[in-house]
């Protein structure tokens, strides 16, 4: 009878599996983790009226994660999201409350609720060609042009009102504009419009990334812009996309968190970016280009949200919470990293074996 003792290889190379295995899994298994944790310590933290409540939280930072992962896909960032969401909310109050004045006819034009969400999505898909404009065609790196931007989207937040607050936008029967609020708390079969909303997006992203040509093209372009200029890919048009579906994304979650309000404020979305970003790079994004999931990015956003409303339930102050929310950002970035760096490994054990 003879034995074979395993040898150091052969145990690094079983390794190497599972290590990849809990990595890929390492978002699914913090939402478990944070889940159970404030399961625990906070009383009723799994109350069917708390998870409604925090679903639509965690809704609110999707939408723009959603839209931040095509865009860091691509090897981009959008540090605007942001201030879009503030100016939404202050279009559209201004559309309810005001309509459109049009003084060299005399008269003020306003409009139902539809149309002022049409105009509102519009806007937000402006700002984000405007962005794509800067990075595509005058070259202008996307830190740089997004910030530019974010600091563009806020003055015009808070010079539509002057740095007041739009109130009361349940809007008026004689004027037809009634309904904004069915937004923000209104249901569908139960489940809160903005749940709905966030499925059907979050489905229709998915799609695209995965079975259609633009999907492959983002993911080229983020993988070897390079090469994928040479096989052919328009990156520029691809670029232009990613930054004004991303606008458009930031432009639903500001209708959203104007109907939750029923009022809207010029600061409203301040560093919401820095929790879209996190969304997207805790669920798997890479900050590099390339890699990314919106199914990922959903329950990134899931962990975020859970996490923010948890430490408020359990009154953790607001500074330990930015300082708590900066760990896990650093820490996605610390993992994603590792993950890349173990994948290099595995190929080589690979090639070394063929």
């Amino acid at each position: 009878m003879v034995s074979v003792a395993s040898t150091p290889e052969v145990k690094k190379q079983s390794s190497l599996p599972i290590g990849m295995l809990l990595l890929k899994l390492r978002t699914f298994i913090a939402l478990i983790v944070v889940i159970a944790f404030f399961a625990v310590l906070v009383p009723n933290f799994l109350s069917v009226a708390n998870l409604m409540i925090m679903s639509k939280h965690v809704a609110i930072n999707a939408f723009l994660a959603v839209g931040m992962t095509f865009v860091i896909i691509t090897g981009g960032i959008d540090l605007s999201v942001g201030s879009i969401v503030g100016l939404a909310g202050m279009v559209a109050g201004a559309l309810i409350l005001h309509g459109l004045p049009l003084d060299f006819l005399g008269y003020t034009l306003y409009f139902n609720i539809p149309e002022i969400v049409i105009i509102t999505l519009f806007l937000g898909v402006v700002i984000g060609s405007v962005n794509g404009f800067l990075i595509t065609r005058l070259n202008v790196a996307p830190f740089i042009a997004t910030l530019g931007m974010l600091y563009v989207a806020r003055g015009m937040a808070l010079l539509s009102s002057g740095g007041k607050t739009f109130p009361n936008l349940e809007g008026t029967p004689e004027l037809g504009n009634t309904g904004f609020p069915w937004l923000g708390a209104g249901s569908i079969a139960g489940i809160p419009v903005s749940i709905v909303v966030l499925t059907f997006l979050a489905l229709g992203a998915a799609y695209l990334s995965r079975h259609t040509p633009l999907g492959r093209h983002i993911y080229a372009v983020g993988g070897n812009e390079v090469a994928a200029r040479l096989s052919g890919i328009k990156v520029n048009r691809t670029k232009m996309f990613v930054y004004m579906f991303s606008g458009f994304c930031a432009a639903i979650a500001g209708l959203i968190v104007a109907s939750q309000l029923v009022a809207s404020h010029p600061a409203t979305g301040n560093m919401f970016e820095l929790n879209a970003i996190a969304a997207a790079v805790l669920g798997g994004t890479s900050m590099a280009g390339g890699r990314g999931r919106i199914g990922g990015t959903i329950i990134g956003a899931f962990v975020i949200g859970i996490l923010s409303d948890g430490l408020v339930m359990m009154g953790v102050s607001s500074f330990w919470q930015m300082v708590i929310k900066g760990v896990v950002i650093v820490g996605a970035v610390v993992i994603d990293q590792i993950q890349r760096d173990l994948q290099r490994k595995a190929a080589l054990q690979q090639n070394q074996e063929q």
